[in-house]
């Protein structure tokens, strides 16, 4: 996958060959609302706007997997990307180059029309296999996407037993939660249904932390953790932590119902974002896991 500039590059070059030469950067100011990246707004003497996030250069193909997550995301008739101009190293950083977009604010349709583009680009993209060409991650931990046959492996294997595994390297599970993850893995060709004509593209991370309202009132998907799998666990992931209206529910249902039991599967797909987060932050989180996992045995 090439875009305009990428490579190990000066920013200062990046931004001569994307905006012509003699263009140089006028003003910086941070961002916030991310707790993994630095993200700024570059203003350029040309007029335009960069949105521009830096880590450290050792993380090696972190937004070369944002990248390709978000041109995989790109369709149609579904929810707005931002346009990647670029990923390079600088240094001892690296940097992904976004499409600056203005925000703005939700308007009285917009949950209604967010939820009709997302079942369009779960409609739209397609594959014969779970998973996808190539690992990232989701948040700050590394996501496991290697191909499988069926919804229920790829979930089991590559979702939750991954995480497991993950926190017991961390020292934060024990013998007992192994256990219980492993026989909630075994059931998962029971509860959890195949999707019809081929494995959806999800997001893969959709909170309501993810996704932004441009200046025209639509909804903008970032900070993809995409793979190809069952639509109904992005559904579910909007559930947990909050931040979509009813009207997001029923106008998603009304362009393209959920098979029946989704109620009843709904934590399953959410134990692997609190597996994550009992990853991540600890405390509570495992709690709920455990909890999770009781209820399935």
């Amino acid at each position: 996958m090439t875009f305009p500039v990428q490579g190990p590059m000066r920013l200062d070059d990046a931004i001569e060959s994307l905006f012509g030469r003699g263009a140089r950067i006028t003003a910086s100011r941070p961002i916030g609302g991310g707790c993994i990246n630095d993200a700024r707004r570059l203003e350029v003497s040309t007029g335009d706007a960069l949105f521009v996030k830096s880590n450290r250069a050792s993380l090696t193909g972190l937004f070369e997997e944002e990248a390709r997550g978000l041109a995989e995301l790109a369709c149609e008739g579904g929810p707005r990307v931002p346009a990647v101009h670029g990923v390079i190293t600088d240094g001892d950083r690296q940097l992904i180059l976004l499409e600056f977009i203005e925000r703005g604010s939700k308007g009285r349709g917009f949950f209604a029309d967010f939820a009709s583009r997302l079942a369009t680009l779960h409609r739209s993209r397609r594959a014969e296999r779970a998973g996808f060409a190539g690992d990232n991650h989701i948040g700050a931990s590394p996501q496991a996407n290697g191909w499988r046959e069926t919804w229920a492996s790829f979930f089991g294997e590559q979702r939750i037993l991954f995480q497991v595994s993950l926190a017991e390297r961390k020292g934060i599970a024990d013998a007992v939660l192994r256990r219980s993850a492993e026989r909630l893995v075994a059931r998962l060709p029971d509860l959890l249904p195949e999707p019809d004509g081929g494995f959806h593209l999800m997001h893969g991370d959709l909170w309501g932390g993810n996704y932004m309202v441009d200046s025209a009132g639509g909804a903008v998907l970032i900070d993809p953790a995409v793979a190809y799998g069952h639509r109904e666990a992005d559904i579910a992931m909007t559930e947990l932590f909050g931040g979509f209206s009813r009207d997001f529910y029923a106008a998603y249902r009304e362009s393209w119902p959920l098979d029946g039991g989704y109620d009843d599967r709904r934590d399953i797909y959410n134990l692997y974002h609190l597996l994550n987060h009992a990853n991540l932050f600890g405390g509570s989180y495992l709690s709920s896991c455990r909890a999770i996992l009781r209820r399935y045995q």
